[in-house]
This record gives C-alpha cells, sequence and structure tokens, in this order.
C-alpha cells in the first residue's frame, strides 16, 4: 500500500505540473492551428461514426434509423470517455445506439459497434510498430519509471498484473457458464452484428473506406495540435502521438487516459521542444480534446435524444435491458 499510495502521488504531481505549463504557456498558443485540430477532430469523428451506422444498418436491413443518432451516440460516448474510466462510455453508446434501432438487441448493437475496431486494431499495431521503431518511444520494461501510476504501477507488478489478466479471464469463463443455456441465442445475435464482415467488398466500400478518411483526419488533428503548442507538426510525430493514445488505453484507470499520456508525451517529444512547452502540450491537447467532445456530447444528449443527465442514460438503458429479458 505505500507504494501505491506514493505511485500515485508521483503521478498527480506530474499531472498537475503540466497543467500549471500549460496555463502558463496558454499566449503561446497558435488558436488558428488548435481550431483547425478541433476541426479534423470532428472530422474523424463524424467519418468513423459513418462506418459505425454502416455495420449495424448491414446487421439491420429492415429497420429504419437514422446516422445523425448513430452519431449522437457515438460523440456522446467520446465525449463521457475523457470524464468518467473504464468502458463506462462505450455503455453509453450502446444504450443510446439501441434506444435509436426498433427490434435490436444488445449483443447484436455490441458486434456491429465493435466491427469498427478491427481496423482501428491494424493501424494501432501499425503505429506503435513505428513508435518503437523511432529510438525515442520507452520500451514497456521501462513503463514502470514513468510518471503514470496506472501504467507503472502495472509494469513494476509483474505478477499482479498476471493475477488481474488470469481473474478477468476467470470472470470471463464463468460468465460464458452462467449464460450456457441462452448462449446459442447470443452467438446468434452476434453473428448478426458482424453481418457486414461476411460481404468482403460491402465492408471494404461501407466500413473500411469510411475508416481510413476518419484515420487521415485523427492523424491531422495531431499534427495541428502538434503546431498549435510549437512541438513541430509532421507525420512522424503525429504517428509517435498515435502510439502513445494506444498505449493509455491498454490500462484505462483514467478518464481518457489522463496521466499516462501526459508521461509519455514528454519522454517522446524531450528532444524537440523546451520542457515547459512538452509538458504544456501533454496536458493542452488532453484539454482542448476532451473539453471540445465533452461540449459535443452534451450537444448531442440534448438536441438528438433530449436528455439532459447522466443518469436518464443509465436509467433508459436499464429500462431497455428489462424489455430485452421480458421478451
Amino acid at each position: 500500500m505505500p507504494v501505491l499510495a506514493t505511485g500515485l502521488g508521483h503521478s498527480f504531481r506530474a499531472f498537475f505540473h503540466s497543467v500549471d505549463q500549460f496555463f502558463s504557456n496558454l499566449a503561446a498558443v497558435d488558436w488558428l492551428a488548435l481550431l483547425v485540430a478541433l476541426l479534423f477532430f470532428s472530422g474523424y469523428v463524424v467519418l468513423r461514426s459513418r462506418a459505425i451506422f454502416n455495420s449495424l444498418r448491414a446487421a439491420y436491413p429492415s429497420e429504419r434509423f437514422q446516422w445523425r443518432e448513430v452519431w449522437g451516440a457515438y460523440v456522446a460516448a467520446v465525449g463521457f470517455k475523457n470524464v468518467v474510466p473504464g468502458g463506462a462510455a462505450n455503455i453509453i453508446q450502446i444504450f443510446l445506439t439501441k434506444g435509436s434501432i426498433e427490434r435490436s438487441t444488445f449483443p447484436t448493437v455490441t458486434a456491429a459497434i465493435t466491427v469498427a475496431t478491427l481496423f482501428d486494431i491494424v493501424v494501432s499495431i501499425l503505429a506503435m510498430i513505428f513508435a518503437f521503431s523511432q529510438g525515442v518511444f520507452p520500451k514497456p520494461p521501462d513503463f514502470s519509471k514513468l510518471n503514470a501510476f496506472d501504467l507503472s504501477y502495472f509494469a513494476s507488478h509483474p505478477e499482479f498484473t498476471l493475477f488481474v489478466l488470469t481473474a478477468l479471464a476467470i470472470l470471463a469463463i464463468l460468465a460464458v457458464a452462467l449464460l450456457s443455456l441462452r448462449v446459442r441465442a447470443f452467438w446468434a445475435r452476434v453473428r448478426q452484428g458482424y453481418t457486414i464482415l461476411r460481404d468482403r467488398r460491402r465492408y471494404l466500400n461501407e466500413v473500411a473506406a469510411w475508416q481510413a478518411g476518419s484515420w487521415v483526419c485523427r492523424l491531422t488533428a495531431f499534427y495541428f495540435m502538434l503546431e498549435a503548442f510549437h512541438i513541430g507538426g509532421s507525420v512522424r510525430n503525429a504517428l509517435l502521438v498515435q502510439g502513445v493514445q494506444v498505449v493509455s488505453t491498454i490500462v484505462p484507470l483514467t478518464p481518457g487516459g489522463a496521466g499516462v499520456q501526459q508521461a509519455l508525451l514528454v519522454t517522446v517529444f524531450a528532444g524537440a521542444a523546451s520542457t515547459s512547452a512538452v509538458a504544456a502540450y501533454s496536458v493542452g491537447q488532453q484539454i482542448a480534446l476532451a473539453a471540445f467532445a465533452l461540449g459535443l456530447g452534451f450537444i448531442a444528449l440534448v438536441t438528438i435524444f433530449n436528455i439532459r443527465s447522466f443518469k436518464e442514460v443509465i436509467r433508459r438503458g436499464r429500462e431497455q435491458q428489462a424489455a430485452e429479458a421480458a421478451r
């Protein structure tokens, strides 16, 4: 426990030091580049939501539902991902999406949404390979030296990490066993969610193509964020930022991977600019994207779903679960 408390304390101090550097360097921010970055980030969200919509449309060809509702559910999840840790934001997306499609089920909707992650995984792996090949990205054994509690703690305690992974695997097996009586119907619904994968041409045209465009927008947003904070925008640096993003999602104990992102960005760009500039960028990018995404998320909740609180999202989700269980 003392080790836990000490690591957590170092992580918080490093994070708030970066916040202080951000506000100290606020006058130096290139606001035009920051605005362009946010526009490209919104383009990323729009294009990726279209890929998800096409996946859902393949799973439910006879149901009528609108793209704006799928976009609204996704942007709400993106916004809340920077406020709540773990997978809570993904649950919001699933609840809102299911409520937009009549006669839909949670397994099918969840599977259709996760179709988009296949492309993401490929791009993320390639980004990680590139990041590690550049000589500035810390190797996994060095993660324990970072001022990021969640990442450094798991990296420096491999036995505990193995225990957690084993426990999660056992819980997954128990869940399948408990649901064995309904497992056949469950997997049938899951397969329905992956319908579009059985038509390779349709998948490439209606999912992969949209996601390719979304990734161009995402990396371009990182490029202009680097320019806004005077770190130096380049394809290489944008890919390094994406590598940091991938690592920060591996252990999602903090909202948006806060702490992990800051520690890694300071390490990766240590030689690209002054320490204060890199520290300001490390937290400034997250604050800008989080605030922008959260604002879009609230607008989507109010204007599309007529929801004005997080509790109402949960309430509607529970009602949907009860209705599905009663079928």
